[in-house]
C-alpha cells in the first residue's frame, strides 16, 4: 500500500457567508407602552412644529425631540417614552413651543 502523496498546497477554506447578525443590535425592543408613547410624541412634534421655511416639519420636529431640554430634564424623546408623566409633560413644552413667537 502507498499512501498517498502530501500536497504542499493546502486547500481552499470554504468561504464563509456573513449572516444578517453582523449588523443587528442586540437590545430588547421597546415595551409596548413604551412604542406608543414614543410614536404618539413623534407624531404630535410633527404635526405641531411644522417648518420654518427652510427646515421641513420632520427635521423640525427631530431636531425637538432629539436636543437636551433643561426644563424638561433631559432628551424630549426619551422623557416622553419613559412614563405617561413624561409625555404629558413633553406634549405640553411642544404646544409651548409651538405657541411661542418665532424671533428671526
Amino acid at each position: 500500500m502507498n499512501p498517498k502523496p502530501q500536497s504542499d498546497t493546502k486547500a481552499a477554506a470554504p468561504a464563509k457567508t456573513r449572516s444578517n447578525n453582523f449588523f443587528r443590535k442586540r437590545a430588547a425592543p421597546l415595551a409596548r407602552e413604551d412604542a406608543r408613547r414614543q410614536g404618539n410624541i413623534s407624531q404630535l412634534a410633527w404635526l405641531t412644529l411644522g417648518g420654518t421655511g427652510t427646515e421641513s416639519a420632520r427635521d423640525t420636529a427631530i431636531a425637538f425631540l432629539n436636543t437636551e431640554h433643561p426644563e424638561l430634564g433631559g432628551r424630549p424623546l426619551a422623557i416622553a417614552t419613559a412614563s405617561d408623566e413624561g409625555y404629558a409633560r413633553v406634549a405640553t413644552a411642544i404646544r409651548a413651543h409651538a405657541a411661542a413667537p418665532v424671533t428671526p
